[in-house]
């Protein structure tokens, strides 16, 4: 890659990241109803086709910063000691997650509030979390041939499922102790052999 298409590279990932800001931070303003594509694009100083070009709607745009730390958690689980166990690998993959710094970060709290208040952003989560529990379960199953796909689909939604309830319970009681220990804790309460 040369240079000129990292600066191009880097260029659009900085106008994904403006418009993903602008939409959540318009959406806690005024309510995700009153925001429109229109307002996101004015508020970067883009156009309308221009958004397009990264985003189908304003929900998408909201849901970025969460898919890119599902590309990050997926990315870490496959790159985790071939000879870890696989619960042992989502759970580790989950603590490097945290020590990255990609949660709890102040976009993903709002994010997080946002999403208990608007059914259409929970539902795109949750197709989101569906694609989710696939690619984990696929690379779980690509670890090691002995976990079958059903035993990798099983493990991957109980791993998901601790982390959203360890995201919803520290999310009700902030500061009464760290997301990473909390969700940490969660984890260890399961085993899979």
């Amino acid at each position: 890659m040369d240079a000129v298409d990292t600066l191009r590279t880097r260029k659009k990932a900085a106008t994904r990241q403006s418009l993903h800001e602008a939409a959540l931070r318009l959406a806690m303003e005024r309510g995700l109803d009153d925001v429109t594509v229109e307002d996101i694009a004015d508020e970067v100083g883009v156009s309308r086709r221009t958004f397009s070009n990264y985003f189908a709607n304003k929900e998408d745009a909201i849901l970025h910063a969460d898919r890119e730390r599902t590309r990050m958690l997926v990315s870490l689980v496959e790159n985790r000691p071939s000879a870890e166990k696989p619960w042992q690998a989502l759970r580790s993959a989950s603590g490097e997650l945290f020590r990255a710094g990609a949660v709890p970060d102040r976009v993903w709290v709002a994010q997080l509030r946002l999403l208990r208040r608007h059914p259409s952003l929970l539902a795109r989560q949750a197709g989101d979390q569906i694609a989710l529990e696939r690619d984990l379960a696929a690379v779980l199953t690509a670890r090691s041939r002995d976990v079958p796909e059903e035993s990798a689909r099983f493990m991957a939604a109980t791993f998901l499922a601790a982390l959203r309830t360890g995201s919803v319970l520290w999310l009700e009681a902030p500061g009464e102790q760290p997301l990473p220990e909390l969700v940490d804790r969660l984890l260890g309460s399961v085993s899979f052999r």
